[in-house]
């Protein structure tokens, strides 16, 4: 059974960091891009930031470059998102997501993958 399990949410304030960890499990991802998506109350999914299999390419939604860096270690099927200079517009659920078939690229869409996190809840107070 495949799983994407999220951790490293919580509360900061305005203009912290944190990381966030997913931790892939059932399969090995090795061979997959990752990505990160945030849902906040009211909105939808959006696109946050993807990464390839080797973890030499990346990609960034508008709202996050210069501020967020994802980051991958294939050895413990683990993705990363960094997040500095937090805004209290981040504050959304994030999830990791994983796509069943294997590609060299980055992933930025929703229906791209197929594999979901249950989330992580990330608040920024101002």
């Amino acid at each position: 059974q495949v799983q994407l399990v999220e951790s490293g949410g919580g509360l900061v304030q305005a203009g912290g960091s944190l990381r966030l960890s997913c931790v892939a499990s059932g399969r090995t991802f090795s061979s997959v891009g990752m990505g990160w998506f945030r849902q906040a109350p009211g909105k939808e999914r959006e696109f946050v930031a993807g990464i390839n299999w080797s973890g030499g390419l990346t990609y960034y939604g508008d709202s996050v470059k210069g501020r967020f860096t994802i980051s991958r270690d294939n050895a413990k099927n683990t993705v990363y998102l960094q997040m500095n200079s937090l805004k209290p517009e981040d504050t959304a659920v994030y999830y990791c997501a994983a796509p069943i078939k294997p590609g060299p690229g980055v992933i930025g869409t929703y229906d791209g993958y197929d594999y979901w996190g249950q989330g992580t809840q990330v608040t920024v107070s101002s």
